[in-house]
């Protein structure tokens, strides 16, 4: 199975995946990229006691010959009263 490293990006901090998971198709790697992102969101909405700032939340998923996937999300909460 291929190796696919998940990269991790928060506005402009980035974590790099330096171990990579093994996955046998691209639906796999998208699957567990939108379960990655919804992962970020959580954490981030916990870390700020529910009043996150906006947010690009990003996984970038490359393999050895490059990147092969990027899944964005935006995540933005407002209170209009």
């Amino acid at each position: 199975m291929p190796l696919y490293y998940f990269d991790l990006r928060n506005g402009d901090q980035l974590s790099a995946d330096e171990e990579g998971t093994d996955l046998s198709s691209m639906d796999d790697v998208q699957n567990e990229a939108a379960y990655a992102l919804a992962d970020m969101l959580r954490d981030e909405v916990r870390a700020t006691n529910g009043n996150p700032l906006a947010r690009h939340l990003v996984i970038e998923v490359r393999d050895g010959g490059g990147q092969v996937l990027h899944a964005k999300f935006l995540f933005e909460l407002k209170r209009l009263q």
